[in-house]
């Protein structure tokens, strides 16, 4: 069942348990935990919420920072066997997890912002109380993404640090659920979408563990049926469709079903359909062949106290806040994000650049600086890592593919994030990347990467390689800030003009962009920092941005303020939020506020 990434549901045939709630956890810091076989029991555990990012609750320093391997641990009773297969089904554990099934192994998983799923069938016992015990381990390296390294101080204890700024969160961060399904279930499907004036026709296919003929069903907002079709794959013709658009989300729901010899059911599964297209279209981006210009957010799942937790409060103030300073679109950044951001995204009629947790592809602990201001190339992608690294890239890849590719709201996919991409190597490293999204994705989305200052016409070897060009650029902060603010226009009006002639054809976005502020911070004249000072940067990339027309995006950085590994340029984490990091408006949120409501 690894291949199947369907998000829980219930029904006649399916159903799940939660299994969010307090676990026991153990820290692990000698890696002796198997020899001991804490597989079996946990020796000396403390109480610990599951879901949760665990560094932000604690008190103790060396807790929040740990790094190495953990345990968790918790107990479920089973009722009698009903001969539907067993799943278990992780949000995401990060950044690699050994899962045990009353102390055998059920499996692992690399990866840490993706669901993975384990057929436990074979393992559980039936009318009884069940342990799972899972060994997770939060080192960074340069073989899996994100990357960084582990330091090893003097007393023995490891220390995380990343390649990249933000927290290096970790833990079970996602929801567990416990599933039941048919042994002839259905385990995925793909939809693609062509408009025929005011008709649409839904290709699709569905992926089933047996060999019974599935039925295909769409339903409208009233839940009449509007059209059918049987078949693994074939196509459903709506007529007279409501499109879904912008900020006007209207959801179909595609129900498939898995038919017995006798027309009874043995599997069902309903998801909600969004019928929309997206093409780029020489330097313009299309949605149902109109051109949409991207307006919002980069962001983090990040919140104060439960880290990287999902929280549906939070999201909710998230979209409300978004929606006041009139965006459209925000980008995951780093990684993909739960399950339930996208879910509300096809709601709320918002698009999302999806990425994958390729960051850090460079060798600096201070890579927000290296990269903003034009740091000197590492040669990353010639080390023997490399090998490793691309494998588990194209895994988490798949992954995210896999699990968002039939959201309306994900209308692109990023692959990388600042990456060193100014010498051949890289482009031998990422052209597999962008030919395997393209083999994944059955909507064929834009492929875009976000390219770091260093990244420029002429000396960057992987723009060629994106539908979309995205730039992550700090004029008037990282480069020329304060004093030097006048300079920083005419230093950012240069480097957009050598873009013309590669956006002849392709469409230029804004993907990062701003100034780390202080919510309280005020002063006449202005200075770094304060207030009156990120109003001011931003107005300067606005009038760079508006004078050219085929940038068609502006996502600044960051929606909110966020925690960070702890240095001498960070206060408390960083500080380019447009709101705070209990969401509250900084001066800049008014500024976009107006701004968007004419762009």
């Amino acid at each position: 069942m690894k291949q199947s990434m369907l998000y829980p549901c219930t029904n006649a045939h399916r159903s799940f348990a939660s299994l969010d709630g307090l676990w026991k956890m153990q820290f692990d810091p000698a890696s002796d935990g198997i020899t001991q076989n804490w597989q079996d029991g946990l020796p000396d555990p403390f109480s610990m919420p599951v879901p949760a990012s665990f560094a932000d609750v604690f008190t103790e320093k060396e807790k929040r920072d740990y790094c190495g391997d953990f345990w968790y641990e918790t107990k479920f009773y089973l009722e009698a066997d009903d001969g539907r297969d067993v799943i278990l089904r992780f949000g995401s554990i990060t950044h690699r997890a050994t899962v045990y099934i009353n102390g055998v192994c059920a499996g692992f998983h690399e990866g840490g912002f993706t669901p993975f799923v384990l057929n436990i069938t074979e393992l559980v016992r039936f009318g009884n109380r069940n342990r799972i015990t899972v060994r997770v381990n939060n080192e960074l390296n340069e073989t899996s993404i994100p990357c960084g390294t582990t330091k090893v101080r003097k007393d023995g204890s490891r220390l995380a640090q990343p390649y990249f700024d933000f927290f290096n969160y970790s833990g079970i961060q996602r929801s567990v659920h416990l599933l039941k399904v048919p042994k002839e279930a259905i385990l995925d499907y793909d939809t693609a979408i062509t408009l025929n004036g005011s008709d649409a026709v839904i290709s699709y296919q569905v992926k089933t563990s047996g060999e019974h003929s599935v039925s295909a069903e769409i339903f409208d907002r009233k839940g009449n049926r509007v059209c059918a079709n049987t078949g693994k794959s074939g196509e459903l013709l709506i007529r007279d469709a409501r499109l879904w658009n912008v900020r006007d989300a209207y959801l179909y729901t595609l129900v498939f079903r898995i038919l017995d010899d006798n027309g009874g059911e043995i599997d069902k599964y309903p998801a909600r359909l969004g019928v929309r297209t997206i093409e780029v279209k020489g330097n313009r981006i299309l949605l149902n062949s109109r051109e949409v210009y991207l307006k919002g957010y980069g962001k983090h799942e990040d919140f104060e106290v439960i880290g990287r937790q999902f929280s549906w409060t939070v999201a909710k103030r998230d979209f409300e806040l978004m929606k006041w300073t009139n965006a459209n679109c925000f980008r995951t950044s780093h990684y993909p994000y739960a399950e339930e951001w996208y879910q509300m995204a096809d709601e709320e009629g918002f698009l999302i650049i999806d990425e994958v947790p390729a960051v850090g592809m460079m060798r600096s602990l201070m890579n927000f600086a290296a990269a903003g201001a034009g740091g000197k190339d590492t040669r990353f992608f010639t080390a023997d890592t490399v090998p490793q690294l691309q494998k588990n890239h194209k895994e988490q890849l798949e992954e995210m593919i896999l699990r968002d590719k039939n959201h309306p709201s994900v209308i692109a996919f990023s692959i990388f994030n600042e990456p060193e991409t100014t010498y051949p190597e890289a482009r031998d490293y990422f052209a597999p990347l962008f030919a395997l999204a393209r083999e994944l994705d059955v909507q064929k989305r834009p492929l875009t990467g976000a390219l770091l200052v260093n990244s420029t016409p002429g000396k960057d070897t992987c723009a060629e390689l994106c539908d979309f060009i995205s730039l992550n650029r700090y004029y008037g902060w990282y480069i020329l800030g304060g004093p030097d603010l006048n300079d920083a226009e005419g230093a950012f009006r240069a480097e957009v003009d050598a873009w013309r002639p590669i956006c002849e054809n392709k469409p230029l976005i804004f993907t990062e962009f701003g100034a780390d502020t202080h919510a309280g911070e005020h002063k006449l004249p202005s200075v770094m920092w304060a207030q009156e000072y990120q109003n001011e940067c931003y107005e300067m990339n606005f009038r760079v941005m508006d004078s050219y027309d085929f940038v068609k995006g502006e996502l600044v950085w960051n929606f909110a303020d966020f925690q960070t590994t702890e240095g001498i340029m960070r206060v408390n984490g960083n500080k380019k939020g447009i709101f705070t990091r209990n969401r509250q408006p900084k001066d800049a949120a008014f500024l976009l506020k107006k701004r968007w409501e004419q762009k």
